[in-house]
């Protein structure tokens, strides 16, 4: 399961930096970290996918969020006891309830 998860993450972060990093024309002197490098990478597979370079940002957003849901929905699935004692002991203790009154009866 760590390995799915650095496998998963790191493409995902290393995607993440690159586009920050080039959309503002930070390059710290590397030529791949350039506006221009970034706006021809976009042209590059917008012309292979036959759409228009400007739409691609939002689509591999998309993607990312869908499949960082449907990672994260794996891991929660495998968890799900663990996740399941942790709720029940979270919200049905004593001491969740306590607290609780506490916080009323200070309210003015």
């Amino acid at each position: 399961m760590k390995w799915f998860l650095i496998l998963w993450a790191g493409p995902v972060m290393l995607l993440g930096a690159w586009y920050g990093l080039s959309y503002y024309d930070m390059s710290f002197g590397f030529f791949m970290l350039t506006r221009q490098t970034h706006d021809l990478v976009f042209e590059i597979y917008g012309n292979i996918l036959g759409i228009d370079p400007q739409a691609l940002p939002p689509l591999v957003a998309r993607a990312i969020a869908v499949d960082s849901l449907t990672v994260l929905s794996i891991v929660a699935f495998r968890k799900r006891r663990e996740i399941a004692a942790w709720w029940k002991t979270r919200y049905a203790s004593p001491e969740g309830v306590v607290a609780s009154e506490d916080s009323l009866s200070r309210a003015p």
